[in-house]
């Protein structure tokens, strides 16, 4: 499979039409439609559902929506690699990419960037922002540098810093909740309460322990794995909201947020792939952050 016709199939999903991807690629439509059939036969499955002769509009089939994942994926990891090749090796230029989920401990990587710049102004930093699964499944396609991960590290896999700082639990609530009057929440005060809990792999066991309950005993009315869509359902009254200290800005809001007693607290450090190979940009990012550590 050739990544020029993975360029071609990519025109046609997002045109939606054949002839209007053709026209963009300045190819004829025969020539590409030929190409397409190509890589059907190739593949063995049917990639575009064509419209009737009342409709031009083209649908991807289940295996051509995967295809299309993949190979945005593929040809993004092509374009950083002849970017990182093709530099001169008299200058540092080039993108970094971090995945990292919501957390204050992005300022680290702020300093470092805000650092990096007045040496190195064509270093450009990429962040994409979601939950471990996510940080993990980019981490391992090569399409992101850096992970910022809570918890447990697979160290087969992975290596990792630890950042000297800790996230602390609490809870979001409304300013008119009952237990907004309180400094502090403990585990008895939640028992009774519907509660709307992050859904993010591994932090549902540390919450239960906390809790001196099992999640499945208590009224869990939601999940999330984003605090702002969180802070939306608890602004509504639909319940408590257990997340990370510093994400919500709650002045001139309905919304409070009151630390836990006893404290819980969240340990995190960048992740990156063993063996891994860094482009410049990123090997003068990484020193930045040990420095700054």
């Amino acid at each position: 499979m050739e990544l020029r016709v993975l360029q071609y199939f990519l025109a046609v999903a997002r045109e939606q039409n054949i002839s209007a991807a053709a026209e963009s690629l300045h190819l004829s439509q025969p020539t590409l439609s030929t190409q397409l059939k190509a890589m059907e036969e190739e593949l063995g499955k049917q990639l575009l559902i064509r419209g009737t002769k009342g409709s031009r509009k083209v649908t991807l089939t289940e295996e051509g929506i995967i295809l299309r994942k993949r190979a945005e994926e593929i040809l993004s990891l092509v374009k950083r690699t002849e970017d990182e090749i093709t530099h001169s090796d008299d200058t540092v230029v080039g993108d970094v990419y971090i995945g990292a989920g919501e957390t204050d401990i992005v300022r680290f990587f702020a300093k470092a960037a805000k650092k990096i710049q007045k040496q190195y102004p064509d270093i450009h930093f990429h962040i994409s922002s979601g939950n471990a699964e996510y940080v993990l499944e980019y981490l391992d396609k090569g399409l992101i540098d850096f992970g910022l991960l809570f918890g447990t590290v697979d160290t087969q896999k992975y290596d990792f810093l630890p950042i000297p700082a800790k996230d602390a639990w609490g809870v979001l609530m409304r300013k008119d909740s009952p237990l907004a009057e309180k400094d502090f929440i403990c585990p008895q005060d939640l028992w009774d309460k519907p509660l709307i809990i992050s859904h993010q792999q591994g932090e549902d066991q540390y919450l239960s322990q906390w809790l001196q309950r099992e999640l499945s005993g208590l009224n869990v009315v939601a999940t999330y794995n984003l605090v702002f869509n969180a802070s939306l359902l608890v602004d509504e009254g639909i319940g408590y909201a257990l997340c990370l200290n510093q994400l919500i800005n709650t002045s001139g809001s309905h919304l409070c947020f009151r630390p836990l007693s006893p404290k819980l607290e969240a340990s995190a450090c960048i992740v990156w792939k063993k063996y891994q190979v860094f482009s410049r940009a990123a090997r003068v990012f990484f020193r930045e952050l040990q420095e700054l550590f």
